[in-house]
């Protein structure tokens, strides 16, 4: 999904203060009730689940509504959560049922039942938000819902279909409180999560309280939670320094993160390797200068992963030459191996054999409140001006009107975060390269979309190893994306609060309610 967010490798946890005992780490009964308040400078683009693929708007998701199938902490597998339990019929993958659990209700106190499920899957597809997760189940035909039991029916054999299941795409509504046709955009929720929304203001909070009617895979549901949505990581750093938040986290200025001390009393640090990349994406379509090939390849050429991530982000980054991140099934190194180092005059030689006039003028368009997305627009815009062989106009918008403009196809280039919509690497190849993917750039190979295809009739995902190699290979070749970068994961916490680390584990599960006084 769009970030404004996978992590395989172990979780590093600082404990700040020395010597801490293990008394001090259990929950203090008196502050059961206490509100933990969590800061973001993510944005949220919908409260309704079929208007919006983004990280902010789903680890919300995962606290208001539930799904039929969701992840345990660090899982790599769905397990079930609205569902008693879920199974493919037969050997064809083309059939998935699940069975309700019996004892779940909505805020008003109504029953969920198979027909809301079925509801809320057909509105995801009918209502295709420009902007929503309609893509992530771009395999789903059709649905039936009797009684508690649901089924889908798939267009073709995919192994990932309960993955996809576990996500906000997901996200079980009421269907009386939800237009059909239609995105509701009132502040309300209706869901039956592990929490209830008590309030809400656009960019500002969302209030949260525990849902004592939740029955689900979650066990404890926590304490009150307040999530606090800042308008650039600077605001964020600076509420945190005020101590207005008692967690921190997607995310803080890179300088700050680079500066964190493991001997602050005052604080807990977790950092992870995760799997949140960033792409430089190219418009394809007819009337951009990228609908070239050899001018997608010469920018490509241009590309200094190692300056960017070194002037830009303090290296809290990691230079990334594959779609796919390391750590998942399928990473290769594909775009090294097309293009080894950045070179002016090769990328010439291309833009001379596509005949066009230099400077190519472009327009760069990004998302002002993503981390620093200005200075990384600015250094992006140094190298591909360099030798003169590009002129970059720099756009730079609010995150909601950004994804629709790039949506609209008005920008010839732009950069977005990449987060695992599910721990499988097939979320990196049909929403972000297959032939309507949702970064709307026009992009499409047959090849790349019948390795796609391929890919996702096998069970054993170990196994779709060779599909992904072949398709970065065509991928690094076309260059409708660049890969710049694979993010590392950090959390900080005051030193009075526990369970940061289990916070944001790579499933795409936002998990609030691991957060505690201690």
């Amino acid at each position: 999904m769009r970030s404004a967010r996978m992590r395989i490798l172990a979780i590093v946890l600082v404990l700040a203060a020395a010597g801490v005992g293990g008394w001090q780490l259990l929950p203090a009964k008196e502050n059961t009730n206490k509100t933990i308040t969590v800061g973001t400078s993510d944005a949220v683009t919908s409260l309704d689940p079929a208007g919006a693929y983004d990280a902010a708007s789903w680890a919300l998701y995962s606290s208001v509504f539930q799904s039929l199938m969701t992840f345990e902490s660090d899982g790599v597998e769905p397990v079930p959560d609205a569902a008693g339990s879920c199974q493919f019929v037969g050997t064809d993958l083309k059939t998935y049922r699940c069975t309700l659990r019996k004892d779940l209700t909505f805020p008003s106190g109504r029953a969920v039942t198979a027909e809301d499920v079925k509801y809320s899957f057909d509105r995801v597809k009918r209502i295709n938000s420009l902007v929503g997760p309609a893509s992530v189940l771009e395999t789903l035909r059709s649905v039936d819902a009797s009684g508690l039991v649901v089924t889908f029916h798939l267009v073709s054999p995919d192994a990932t279909f309960p993955f996809r299941v576990a996500t906000g795409a997901g996200s079980i509504v009421d269907r009386t409180k939800y237009p059909a046709n239609a995105l509701r955009t009132d502040n309300a929720v209706d869901g039956s999560g592990p929490y209830t929304l008590t309030a809400y203001t656009k960019n500002k909070e969302a209030d949260l309280a525990p849902n004592p009617h939740y029955r689900g895979d979650v066990k404890n549901t926590g304490r009150p939670v307040v999530m606090r949505y800042y308008a650039d990581s600077a605001a964020l750093e600076k509420a945190w320094k005020a101590k207005d938040v008692d967690v921190a986290t997607q995310q803080l200025p890179p300088s700050m993160l680079a500066g964190l001390s493991p001997s602050d009393p005052n604080q807990r640090v977790s950092e992870a390797d995760s799997a949140e990349i960033r792409n430089l994406v190219l418009n394809t379509n007819a009337g951009s200068p990228f609908h070239d090939l050899h001018v997608r390849q010469a920018a490509a050429t241009l590309v200094n992963r190692e300056e960017l991530v070194d002037k830009v982000y303090d290296n809290t980054t990691d230079p990334l030459y594959s779609l796919i991140p390391a750590g998942i099934t399928g990473h290769t190194t594909s775009f090294f191996d097309a293009y080894p180092k950045p070179s002016t005059s090769k990328a010439r030689a291309l833009l001379t054999e596509a005949g066009v006039q230099l400077p190519v003028h472009l327009t760069y368009g990004y998302a002002k409140s993503t981390g620093v997305a200005t200075d990384e627009a600015t250094e992006l815009k140094r190298q591909l001006e360099a030798g003169g062989l590009f002129k970059v106009d720099l756009k730079g918008y609010e995150w909601t009107t950004f994804q629709k403009v790039y949506a609209s196809g008005k920008l010839d280039a732009f950069a977005i975060g990449w987060v695992a919509d599910f721990p499988d690497p097939d979320t990196f190849g049909a929403p972000l390269i297959g032939t309507g993917n949702s970064m709307k750039n026009g992009y499409s190979n047959k090849d790349v979309d019948n390795l796609i295809l391929d890919s996702q009739r096998y069970s054993d995902r170990s196994r779709t190893s060779a599909d992904f190699q072949q398709i970065q290979e065509k991928v690094a070749r076309d260059a409708p994306v660049i890969p710049l970068w694979q993010r590392k994961e950090y959390v900080v916490t005051s030193e009075d609060i526990g369970g940061g680390q289990y916070l944001s584990d790579g499933t795409g599960v936002f998990r609030l309610w691991r957060l505690s006084w201690i």
